[in-house]
Protein backbone atom coordinates (compact mmCIF):
# COMPACT_ATOMS: atom_id res chain seq x y z
CA UNK A 1 0.00 0.00 0.00
CA UNK A 2 1.16 3.80 0.30
CA UNK A 3 2.62 5.03 2.80
CA UNK A 4 -0.75 7.77 3.42
CA UNK A 5 -1.89 8.14 6.92
CA UNK A 6 -5.88 7.97 7.14
CA UNK A 7 -6.85 10.39 8.81
CA UNK A 8 -10.38 10.20 10.11
CA UNK A 9 -12.24 13.08 11.68
CA UNK A 10 -14.66 12.63 14.42
CA UNK A 11 -18.17 14.19 14.54
CA UNK A 12 -19.27 16.09 17.54
CA UNK A 13 -22.76 15.05 17.41
CA UNK A 14 -24.87 14.36 20.35
CA UNK A 15 -24.62 10.92 19.27
CA UNK A 16 -21.07 10.80 19.58
CA UNK A 17 -21.28 12.37 22.94
CA UNK A 18 -23.78 9.35 24.67
CA UNK A 19 -21.14 6.50 23.36
CA UNK A 20 -18.12 7.81 24.79
CA UNK A 21 -19.97 8.64 28.12
CA UNK A 22 -21.47 5.03 27.29
CA UNK A 23 -17.71 4.00 26.93
CA UNK A 24 -16.75 5.75 30.00
CA UNK A 25 -19.19 4.52 32.20
CA UNK A 26 -18.23 0.62 30.83
CA UNK A 27 -14.78 1.17 31.49
CA UNK A 28 -15.53 2.40 35.56
CA UNK A 29 -18.18 -0.38 35.80
CA UNK A 30 -14.98 -3.13 34.71
CA UNK A 31 -12.29 -1.02 36.91
CA UNK A 32 -15.30 -1.60 40.02
CA UNK A 33 -15.32 -5.09 39.24
CA UNK A 34 -11.83 -5.37 38.93
CA UNK A 35 -11.22 -3.95 42.68
CA UNK A 36 -14.40 -6.09 44.01
CA UNK A 37 -12.25 -9.22 42.97
CA UNK A 38 -9.48 -8.38 43.98
CA UNK A 39 -10.70 -7.06 47.13
CA UNK A 40 -12.78 -10.22 47.82
CA UNK A 41 -9.49 -12.64 46.78
CA UNK A 42 -7.72 -11.06 49.51
CA UNK A 43 -10.30 -11.36 51.63
CA UNK A 44 -10.88 -15.03 51.21
CA UNK A 45 -6.94 -16.24 51.45
CA UNK A 46 -7.12 -13.96 54.51
CA UNK A 47 -9.68 -16.72 55.45
CA UNK A 48 -7.99 -19.11 54.35
CA UNK A 49 -4.26 -18.37 55.79
CA UNK A 50 -6.38 -17.62 59.39
CA UNK A 51 -8.20 -21.31 59.21
CA UNK A 52 -4.68 -22.98 58.22
CA UNK A 53 -3.18 -21.46 60.94
CA UNK A 54 -5.48 -22.06 63.54
CA UNK A 55 -5.46 -26.08 62.16
CA UNK A 56 -1.58 -26.32 62.43
CA UNK A 57 -2.00 -24.69 66.32
CA UNK A 58 -4.88 -27.23 67.28
CA UNK A 59 -3.10 -30.29 65.49
CA UNK A 60 0.59 -29.12 67.52
CA UNK A 61 -2.16 -28.72 70.32
CA UNK A 62 -3.16 -32.36 70.16
CA UNK A 63 -0.03 -33.71 69.52
CA UNK A 64 1.00 -31.76 72.55
CA UNK A 65 -2.04 -33.48 74.46
CA UNK A 66 -1.28 -37.11 73.47
CA UNK A 67 2.40 -36.64 75.08
CA UNK A 68 1.07 -35.75 78.21
CA UNK A 69 -1.78 -38.08 78.11
CA UNK A 70 0.57 -40.96 77.35
CA UNK A 71 3.07 -39.40 80.05
CA UNK A 72 0.45 -39.52 82.79
CA UNK A 73 -0.79 -42.89 81.67
CA UNK A 74 3.07 -44.52 82.27
CA UNK A 75 2.97 -42.40 85.42
CA UNK A 76 -0.62 -44.20 86.10
CA UNK A 77 1.00 -47.48 85.85
CA UNK A 78 3.98 -46.65 87.98
CA UNK A 79 1.66 -45.34 91.09
CA UNK A 80 -0.74 -48.32 90.73
CA UNK A 81 2.39 -51.03 91.38
CA UNK A 82 3.74 -48.95 93.86
CA UNK A 83 0.11 -48.53 95.59
CA UNK A 84 -0.30 -52.52 95.40
CA UNK A 85 3.19 -52.72 96.93
CA UNK A 86 2.00 -50.47 100.12
CA UNK A 87 -1.33 -52.49 100.35
CA UNK A 88 1.00 -55.45 100.47
CA UNK A 89 3.29 -53.94 102.93
CA UNK A 90 0.36 -52.58 105.11
CA UNK A 91 -1.17 -55.98 105.19
CA UNK A 92 1.74 -57.53 106.48
CA UNK A 93 2.57 -54.94 108.88
CA UNK A 94 -0.10 -56.19 110.20
CA UNK A 95 1.40 -59.29 111.27
CA UNK A 96 3.21 -58.85 114.56
CA UNK A 97 6.06 -61.15 113.86
CA UNK A 98 7.13 -59.35 110.47
CA UNK A 99 6.75 -56.13 112.68
CA UNK A 100 9.34 -57.97 115.26
CA UNK A 101 11.32 -59.26 112.81
CA UNK A 102 12.24 -55.63 111.38
CA UNK A 103 12.35 -54.24 114.51
CA UNK A 104 14.97 -56.76 115.28
CA UNK A 105 16.94 -56.21 111.95
CA UNK A 106 16.43 -52.75 111.65
CA UNK A 107 16.78 -51.28 115.22
CA UNK A 108 18.30 -53.93 116.74
CA UNK A 109 15.69 -55.19 119.32
CA UNK A 110 16.89 -58.24 120.89
CA UNK A 111 14.82 -61.33 122.04
CA UNK A 112 15.47 -62.31 125.89
CA UNK A 113 18.97 -63.68 126.34
CA UNK A 114 19.56 -62.99 122.67
CA UNK A 115 22.97 -60.85 121.73
CA UNK A 116 23.34 -59.34 118.76
CA UNK A 117 26.80 -58.57 116.94
CA UNK A 118 27.00 -55.63 114.45
CA UNK A 119 29.54 -56.80 111.72
CA UNK A 120 30.78 -54.32 109.28
CA UNK A 121 29.72 -54.32 105.71
CA UNK A 122 32.59 -51.61 104.67
CA UNK A 123 35.71 -53.33 103.10
CA UNK A 124 38.84 -53.38 105.29
CA UNK A 125 41.04 -50.36 104.80
CA UNK A 126 44.41 -52.62 105.02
Amino acid sequence: MSSKKKTITRLDSNYMQQYDAYIERQKRKKQRLIRRLVLFSIVIAFAIGSMAAYHIKQRELQAEKIEQYEQLEEKLGILKKEEANLTEEIELLKDDDYVLDIARTNYFFSKKGELIFKIPDDNPSY
